[in-house]
């Protein structure tokens, strides 16, 4: 299985929203982010990684901030208050929500 990030952009484009699934097996589900203007995401009932495909700017991981750019593996913990505060215009990413309900435990 191979996904290219244009062609996952181009699948974005269509729905209108600011992410979309592009590969799910077993628990893993993969999605494209891209969001416009600002990030208004809420906590996820499971554990997340964010792996940045372009842009850069600050991201708010339980109320440490902390500076990202295309290429950064950011991990949130399930329920953990998360956002990128401010991004720039070319910003996107991978994320990758994967295990149980809750979060895996350490």
């Amino acid at each position: 299985m191979r996904i290219k990030p244009e062609g996952a952009l181009k699948t974005l484009e269509q729905t209108h929203l600011p992410f979309a699934e592009m590969f799910k097996h077993g628990s893993l589900s993969v999605e494209i982010y891209r969001p416009v203007g600002q990030d208004l995401q809420q906590p996820h009932t499971r554990d997340e990684v964010y792996v940045v495909l372009s842009g850069h700017d600050m991201f708010n991981n339980d109320g440490v901030i902390h500076p990202f750019a295309a290429g950064d593996l950011i991990f949130v913990p399930a329920g953990i208050e998360h956002r990128f505060e401010t991004f720039s215009a070319d910003f996107a990413t991978w994320v990758m929500f994967y295990g149980s309900e809750g979060g895996e435990r350490d």
